[in-house]
């Protein structure tokens, strides 16, 4: 319920950031296993993902944290430490798909099961230990 009527409402995410310590290994993990598009990567600052109309991205954290060096796009400095969470959206059968693939990357499922709403999920560990989840669009729906 929007308190506030005149405030406009964001209508979806445009980017979702997670953090690492070794971009090289992260980049393996979402390019190369997931195959996901990368969009740039530059040096050990981040590498970016499309993800349908959304972009991932792969942060180095202690990169991210230092003052911005190009005064034509002031980022402010930002970043977390520890596991965080992303979710990507599949259906079902490219779930189950997903899962024999990452099995035979040799990267363990965490958990498997289906929500109250009988909406799949799996979840793995990408190389930083953030959780990475695939699940089917109606999760929230």
């Amino acid at each position: 319920m929007k308190i506030t009527p005149d405030i406009p409402a964001p209508n979806g995410i445009l980017e979702a950031a997670i953090y690492v310590d070794d971009l090289d290994a992260a980049e393996r993990f979402y390019g190369e296993i997931l195959e996901l598009e990368k969009i740039q990567r530059i040096a050990d600052r981040h590498v970016f993902y499309r993800v349908g109309a959304s972009v991932l991205l792969v942060f180095n954290a202690d990169e991210t944290e230092k003052p911005p060096q190009n005064p034509d796009l002031p980022v402010p400095p930002h970043g977390t430490r520890g596991p965080g969470h992303v979710c990507l959206s599949m259906p079902r059968s490219q779930i189950e798909a997903m899962r024999k693939h990452l099995l035979d990357w040799n990267v363990p499922i965490d958990a498997e099961f289906d929500w109250p709403n009988g909406a799949r999920s799996i979840y793995v560990r990408d190389p930083a230990g953030n959780s990475v989840e695939f699940a089917e669009p109606h999760l929230w729906g």
